[in-house]
């Protein structure tokens, strides 16, 4: 069949951009052929198969292992993204191979989680030995990079699962908790004037400073006293800002975006408010408004849930981690119920990098990994 390599370089080979993303070819955008291809091989391998439909030309991909004794007493959900970040040149949907590591967008983010995930129901399901009572599915998500609408809609089906294994790269180890992320846009208003007369006008860009001093010292500062075991402390950014037309008028708009990555616990209202007292001490009128849709809640999964436990112990760690980036296995537990977890091949240092690449070595203990914990189940 595959081996973990050889699966990732088919994988790299099947450029499947986020639709987001600008791209030169257009051929390069979308997640259809990485689909395609996965319900191919899972129907020749005997899977039980579906398609979710989430956008147009754009599904999540399902394939179900059965458990040998036919009725299943628990099941377990394997759920990387097929989704990329762009690219520069076409030259990076070309597997290379270099000592140890394997390069090609997505290698690592999160296509070596997706070879290891699917290469190993690949072989349960034609090598066996397949659990007895427990199902094995596993579910290809469309658009993480972007909106993570496909992990929202697989959620919101309510699908029943025991415990959800979310491809990303964590370096081989399991993480139990990951932070929230909240993106806000901040607007101040002013009064327009001639830059001549500064004095008749209300500048709105020096308002947004007065505020953005604020966040980015005194607010910062807060947050910093703010600590979770796994996750340290909530922290925010100004990543973008905005205002005026030109030098000689005094600007009566000005908007900033801020990234308020947050503590299981924190939610929108919260933020709201720390940053309406935040303001009020300069006696600063700031519109607030949510730039996401959806909320994206930070995650924190028990670490003694047997199945979680069962996992920890086939990797022999001794403690549960937690990473400061957010991914789908929110959305499977916020919106699905699913107990979920994340972990994978890779480091997540080279996830988006213009020379993205992964450690083959990681990548076929990934797959030992999890082979040995389904071994394990009943």
């Amino acid at each position: 069949m595959f081996t973990p390599e050889k699966l990732l370089r088919e994988l790299i080979a099947l450029p499947s951009v986020n639709p987001a993303f600008p791209v030169d070819d257009p051929n390069w955008s979308g997640e259809h052929r990485v689909a395609e291809f996965l319900a191919h091989w899972a129907d020749r391998a005997g899977l039980e198969i579906e398609f979710q439909k989430v956008f147009p030309g754009r599904s999540n991909v399902i394939a179900r292992l059965i458990p040998a004794g036919g009725r299943a007493k628990q099941r377990v959900l394997l759920a990387p993204h097929m989704d990329t970040v762009g690219v520069v040149d076409a030259g990076k949907f070309k597997p290379r191979k270099v000592g140890d590591r394997l390069y090609g967008r997505g290698a690592c983010d999160t296509k070596g989680s997706m070879a290891a995930m699917f290469g190993t129901l690949l072989q349960l399901a034609t090598k066996g030995p397949r659990p007895e009572e427990t199902e094995i599915a596993f579910v290809g998500l469309v658009d993480e990079e972007n909106d993570q609408t496909g992990s929202r809609r697989f959620g919101k089906s309510r699908k029943k699962f025991d415990l959800a294994i979310v491809g990303e790269p964590t370096g081989n180890k399991l993480i139990t908790a990951h932070k929230g992320d909240y993106w806000l846009r901040l607007e101040t208003a002013g009064k327009a004037a001639h830059g001549a007369r500064p004095e008749l006008g209300v500048n709105a860009v020096h308002r947004m400073a007065q505020a953005v001093s604020l966040i980015e010292e005194k607010y910062s500062r807060s947050l910093r006293k703010k600590k979770h075991a796994l996750l340290g402390n909530p922290t925010v950014n100004t990543g973008v800002i905005s205002g005026g037309r030109q030098p000689n008028i005094v600007p009566d708009h000005c908007d900033i975006l801020i990234d308020r990555r947050t503590l299981p616990g924190e939610d929108e209202q919260m933020i709201r408010s720390e940053l309406k007292a935040l303001f009020a001490v300069k006696g600063l009128d700031v519109r607030v408004t949510n730039q996401k849709e959806f909320p994206c809640a930070a995650l924190e999964t028990d670490p003694e849930l047997p199945l979680v436990r069962q996992f920890m112990r086939t990797l022999r760690q001794k403690t549960p981690l937690g990473v400061d980036y957010f991914c789908d296995a929110s959305n499977l537990f916020h919106f699905g119920g699913i107990p979920s977890v994340v972990f994978g091949p890779g480091d997540i240092a080279q996830a988006h990098t213009e020379d993205e690449w992964i450690s083959i070595k990681s990548l076929n203990r990934a797959a030992d990994q999890l082979r040995a914990f389904i071994n394990r189940l009943p």
